[in-house]
């Protein structure tokens, strides 16, 4: 690989990266300032972005973008990436944020890297590295730090924050270990796309999202399309060219720079304050994905 294609890489895989940085803090503006639910938030961000994504795969992928749907295999594959993965990592993760922050949100749901890792070591019957091991003693300091605030006596984080922040690391895992099959068959873009159409469509259907909050303004609905297009649309397409350029490694760690931004652009922007304890658990977090991923890259 030359140096010039390596160096595009870090670029879009870095764009990617802050593009979803940008749209949890979005999505955390429009919590605080217009009270919405995460549910019609989940399902207006998941069908406007399976739509763009969609849109996405045409120019390249016509025939593939709606032949997906000819084989029974290929469809219960995609209702299960869609309603058990992808639903599941999005309504969670929106929710974390509204009852917490978008840093906290996005650094708990980090934590899927070690949720993978002790799940494949179970699944092979495999000992874990002493690098993992270290990995999961981080990730233990660094949410109780973020849950407590360093005191053990009190809860600094909501528990449902908490726990919305863990299930999105596990809707994270479940999504990946789902999307593997169909995505080698038809393509990241293509199978996301659908995921998230399928996925907003029913939550919308349950939850009656057509019906509009009264007191969206003209702001609002601004950050809604800046979470469609910036967080979704360009984060997506952007960090799998970088993946594809550099690879999943070293695309997994410039991912760090997602909760990076989202805690830099919170505190600009939307004057969220962290205390010592608090960054020291992001940072321990952090630390664990470089070196689960790290120590992962060199097994292979």
């Amino acid at each position: 690989m030359n140096r010039f294609n390596t160096t595009k890489g870090f670029l879009y895989a870095s764009l990617g990266s802050i593009g979803w940085g940008v749209s949890g803090v979005c999505s955390q503006s429009l919590f605080m300032n217009y009270d919405l639910s995460s549910e019609w938030l989940t399902a207006i961000r998941m069908v406007c972005s399976g739509v763009v994504l969609l849109l996405l795969t045409l120019p390249k992928a016509k025939s593939d973008t709606f032949r997906i749907w000819a084989k029974a295999r290929d469809v219960l594959q995609l209702l299960a990436f869609a309603l058990i993965g992808l639903l599941l990592c999005q309504y969670t993760f929106l929710g974390a944020i509204k009852y917490s922050n978008s840093a906290t949100a996005t650094v708990l749901q980090s934590l899927n890297v070690i949720l993978m890792a002790v799940l494949m070591a179970v699944w092979s019957r495999t000992h874990m590295s002493g690098r993992q091991l270290l990995a999961i003693l981080l990730a233990m300091a660094g949410t109780f730090l973020i849950a407590t605030n360093g005191d053990p006596a009190r809860m600094s984080l909501s528990t449902a924050g908490l726990i919305l922040g863990l299930l999105a690391a596990l809707g994270v895992v479940t999504y990946t270990l789902l999307s593997r099959p169909i995505i080698a068959s038809w393509g990241n873009l293509t199978v996301t796309g659908w995921g998230m159409l399928i996925g907003g469509l029913v939550l919308a259907v349950v939850t009656k999202a057509w019906i509009l909050p009264e007191n969206l303004d003209g702001t609002a609905w601004l950050l809604i399309a800046a979470i469609v297009l910036i967080g979704t649309a360009l984060g997506f397409s952007a960090f799998l060219e970088g993946v594809k350029l550099i690879g999943p490694v070293k695309a997994t760690l410039i991912g760090c720079l997602e909760p990076a931004s989202a805690t830099a652009l919170s505190a600009l922007f939307l004057g969220t304050r962290f205390s010592l304890p608090e960054l020291s658990g992001f940072c321990f977090i952090i630390l664990t994905v470089f070196l689960s991923v790290t120590g992962s890259e060199k097994q292979t």
